[in-house]
């Protein structure tokens, strides 16, 4: 092989990193739903208290933050043209994250607020590890300057996020920061929500969703102009936010602005599709979950622009919580749900390809996934998701251990269905290999 020439195991995601950070957000996201299975009555009150912040950090930490990084490693290669082949220190900032977790889970839980700010560092530290590399290899990459600049923006937006979490961790043991509390917290989960999942969401999303409609990529310069307008809303309502200022509702519209750039580009590919592969089926699980996520999407904004008109209030508040399950739970936590559904066979195709010498093409991704299994965890999902809000909205227990109790089914289903695609991949890999050799 002449020096020129890459070795084609080097375009092959790793395998062990990826799978590891999305079977501990798997965990992770089970264990929120099924704390709020056994204690709905905690969840389903005053939002802002310790047992709550926990669930909320298993959702958006355990869950959205390690299933986008271990993505990443998948969707780096394979979508966005970026290198990310795993090394020891990958393993290390895994470790700084799951034990920054860990620790920030159960401080809060038994409420001994002394060990926030170093579980808060530990966990900043491996985030700031990943996204620098993120951001470095997305920068260098040879793909849409638009799609380049969400991205990296999304990742800076991780580390002022990060950064907030820290003074609010330390706060707690400790109070320090001006204003009233539950600004500085909201300030911090926009910015966390908005700047960074959904940001990333929407920057992966056009290269992603063109491959999971599937249609053509949209180019252009307009692309530009989601990730501007996001970033300036993200950021100006961030702190606005913390002043308590009017200026809230413009920053506001701002993002919903640069939303509908990006379900404007949604439109087109719609509108533009391109030929389906050899036995993809008619009803694709993939984009009937990333449809309920757009609907969840769209309340959410609604709901979120109403929020900053109104009055602080009772009422008020019980709606914020509505608006932040359709949020985080409805929109951002589901749209993962909505690309694992479709890059885990692919992966694993590719991984039993590689293993074959690359001899013998495993069959077809689209045949890899339990239908029956993928149609329970959409429903789970489409039950789940409207109960829980609507148990948020009117502090009902019931409904809450309702929709809380379909999520978990849903999450527990969707494991299994992820094994059975990973095990059924290496043992056809495993025998094209031992049949090419």
């Amino acid at each position: 092989m002449s020096a020129g020439t890459r070795n084609p195991m080097d375009k092959v995601p790793p395998r062990a990193v990826p799978l590891v950070y999305l079977g501990t957000a798997h965990v992770a996201l089970a264990l929120a739903f099924g704390l709020a299975v056994l204690w709905p009555r905690a969840v389903a009150g005053f939002f802002y208290h310790s047992w709550m912040v926990v669930l909320v950090h298993l959702v958006t930490l355990g869950w959205i933050t390690f299933s986008i990084f271990g993505a990443f490693y998948i969707v780096g290669p394979l979508a966005l043209r970026t290198d990310m082949r795993a090394r020891r220190v990958d393993w290390w900032a895994y470790a700084l994250g799951l034990t920054g977790l860990i620790g920030m889970v159960g401080h809060f839980w038994i409420e001994e607020y002394s060990g926030m700010a170093w579980s808060a560092a530990c966990i900043a530290c491996g985030v700031l590890f990943m996204t620098a590399r993120i951001a470095a290899g997305v920068w260098r990459a040879p793909i849409a300057a638009g799609v380049r600049l969400h991205v990296v923006l999304a990742c800076v937006n991780l580390w002022l996020a990060a950064g907030m979490g820290v003074l609010v961790a330390i706060d707690k043991a400790a109070p320090f920061l001006p204003g009233y509390v539950l600004s500085n917290v909201f300030a911090h989960a926009h910015l966390a929500a908005i700047g960074w999942a959904t940001m990333m969401v929407v920057g992966v999303g056009y290269r992603l969703l063109p491959m999971i409609l599937p249609s053509k990529m949209p180019a252009g310069r307009s692309i530009y102009a989601s990730a501007i307008l996001l970033e300036a809303g993200v950021l100006g309502l961030f702190v606005a936010l913390l002043a308590q200022s009017a200026w809230s509702v413009v920053f506001g519209v701002l993002t919903v602005a640069g939303l509908g750039v990006f379900a404007a580009h949604v439109v087109w590919m719609l509108r533009h599709p391109a030929p389906k592969p050899a036995g993809a089926p008619r009803f694709d699980f993939a984009v009937a979950h990333a449809a309920c996520a757009g609907a969840s999407l769209l309340a959410a904004l609604i709901l979120g622009v109403v929020l900053l008109v109104v009055p602080t209030s009772t009422e008020s508040l019980h709606a914020a919580a509505a608006y932040g399950v359709l949020g985080l739970v409805g929109f951002l936590a589901q749209m993962v749900v909505a690309m694992e559904v479709r890059l885990l066979p692919v992966v694993t195709w590719c991984w039993a390809f590689a293993q074959s010498g690359y001899q013998i093409p495993p069959s077809s991704p689209h045949a890899m996934r339990d239908r029956g299994l993928q149609a329970l965890v959409l429903a789970g999902w489409v039950t789940g998701v409207p109960a829980l809000a609507a148990g948020m909205a009117r502090e009902s227990a019931l409904l809450v251990g309702i929709g809380a109790a379909a999520l978990f089914a849903a999450v527990g289903i969707a494991a299994v269905d992820h094994v059975w695609v990973l095990a059924r991949a290496r043992r056809a890999g495993a025998a094209a290999s031992t049949e090419a050799a």
